[in-house]
């Protein structure tokens, strides 16, 4: 489990570099819906990996225990998903709808990009 922990917390740092990216580019550019609406889906879809790391480690808990195991909780992130989006609606002049979008999906870019860049500097033999 240790490695699982030390993978999440690897993402969780590339998504703070990634907001901190977004904030500077919201202060430099005269993109300033687009860039907030970036980190607001980017802060959307961290804390669904903090919620998604959170439930995986009690089911862990819950089958070491020989407990009965819940549910990972896919509509709760997806109500969180759709907050981001009506934030986004409700306040057009400050967030761009599309920005948000594509800030919810940030983590994940994240995670194949990382994933792509392991299997190609990991050896063939070992894949």
């Amino acid at each position: 489990m240790n490695e699982y922990k030390s993978v999440f917390f690897k993402y969780i740092k590339y998504t703070l570099y990634l907001l901190s990216l977004l904030f500077i580019g919201y202060a430099v550019t005269p993109y300033k819906a687009i860039f907030l609406g970036l980190a607001l889906g980017t802060a959307f879809s961290l804390y669904n990996l903090w919620s998604m790391y959170s439930k995986i480690e009690r089911m862990g808990q819950a089958v070491i225990q020989q407990k009965r195991v819940k549910t990972l909780g896919s509509l709760s992130r997806l109500l969180f998903a759709g907050l981001a989006v009506l934030i986004a609606m409700k306040y057009p002049e400050y967030f761009h709808l599309l920005s948000v979008v594509v800030g919810l999906m940030s983590v994940y870019i994240i995670m194949l990009i990382d994933s792509l860049t392991k299997s190609f500097s990991t050896p063939k033999e070992k894949r």
